[in-house]
């Protein structure tokens, strides 16, 4: 059954009644195409030209001229380029939707900040000795770094403003913790870190990629719950205080799998800016929904990243760009559109 206001009542069972937004779903088929389009030009493109017909052949057969680069180096950081996307798209949409403004992001919240802080740390002290280890001590940082924020920003409540004003204050804060580490610190150990710290895909595979997918799979019955959950959370507290949700645990709730989605995220491939802030907002854009949309903001951020690491790869060759560091250069001029508009807007 369909209603004059875009939304269908699917009903699977007498019992089921399920909604559907008719423009959300024609938006996520045609963000899913787009992003098959880019993975495929992201396996095809490079130092090497490749064809899709080659490009197919190499990963049915798993053997051919090609299939070092494109099933050990290519398709490794593609796939693990759309992960780290869904879960920055999901964790920005989260993070939004209970500080209610667009310009928050795990970001503003210190999740980045709190993973480089903690992974200078964790080198200048030694107890890094393999790569492997410090996407988990970065997804160690960046979680205690978002329960510092909440337990700072806790007042008898949670107040979205002073949340987003507190992150802003420890963010800057880790920033100096880690500034003072690379003014004193060893070459070798500086360059690792500032390497780190950009933002890249290159060099990184399944490795990274397995346990942030174990990751997303885990939480999709939280993501499920959450698609529910945000909705009366669009309105002011008190009303959706009045129609039985419990705002605090609620917020509470989502800002935990935000931060772990995208501390997660950052321990794979280092802090990408403005993907997590970006992805919701286009999103929304796209769709016309009055909440934002979890499924097209996943959608959004995988299609923003592989498209992103492809240029990243392409744009100068034979340099490569840290992936991070071109999201930042398009996504600040976004952010200063964003504050203008919001500040006309009121």
């Amino acid at each position: 059954m369909s209603s004059a206001t875009g939304v269908s009542v699917l009903r699977p069972h007498p019992a089921v009644s399920l909604l559907l937004h008719r423009r959300s779903a024609v938006v996520a088929v045609t963000l899913v195409l787009a992003l098959g389009v880019a993975m495929t030009a992201a396996a095809c493109f490079g130092q090497t030209y490749i064809s899709p017909a080659e490009v197919w052949h190499t990963l049915r057969t798993g053997s051919g001229q090609y299939d070092l680069v494109v099933n050990e180096l290519r398709v490794p950081r593609i796939v693990l380029g759309a992960l780290v996307g869904v879960a920055l798209g999901l964790a920005g949409a989260l993070v939004q939707t209970v500080t209610r403004n667009p310009l928050a992001s795990p970001d503003v919240i210190g999740v980045g900040h709190g993973a480089a802080a903690a992974t200078v740390l964790a080198l200048s002290a030694g107890m890094v000795n393999s790569p492997g280890a410090m996407p988990v001590v970065s997804v160690g940082g960046g979680l205690a770094a978002a329960a510092l924020v909440y337990v700072l920003a806790w007042q008898h409540g949670m107040q979205p403003s002073r949340f987003v004003l507190t992150g802003v204050g420890i963010g800057v804060a880790l920033s100096a913790v880690v500034q003072l580490y690379l003014a004193d610190s060893e070459l070798q150990a500086a360059e690792q870190v500032k390497l780190w710290l950009t933002g890249s895909l290159n060099g990184r595979g399944w490795e990274q990629a397995g346990p942030l997918a174990v990751v997303l799979v885990l939480s999709l019955p939280a993501l499920v719950w959450a698609s529910r959950a945000v909705r009366p959370l669009g309105l002011d507290a008190d009303t959706a205080a009045s129609l039985g949700v419990r705002v605090d645990r609620t917020r509470l709730a989502l800002t935990v799998l935000g931060v772990v989605l995208a501390a997660t995220a950052t321990g794979a491939a280092g802090p990408i800016g403005f993907v997590a802030l970006t992805a919701p907002q286009l999103a929304r854009r796209l769709t016309r929904t009055p909440q934002l949309p979890l499924v097209c903001s996943a959608l959004t951020g995988a299609v923003i990243l592989v498209a992103a690491d492809l240029a990243a790869r392409t744009v100068l060759p034979p340099l490569e760009v840290p992936v991070g560091a071109l999201t930042s250069l398009v996504g600040g001029p976004y952010l200063l559109w964003l504050l203008g508009r919001n500040r006309v807007g009121g």
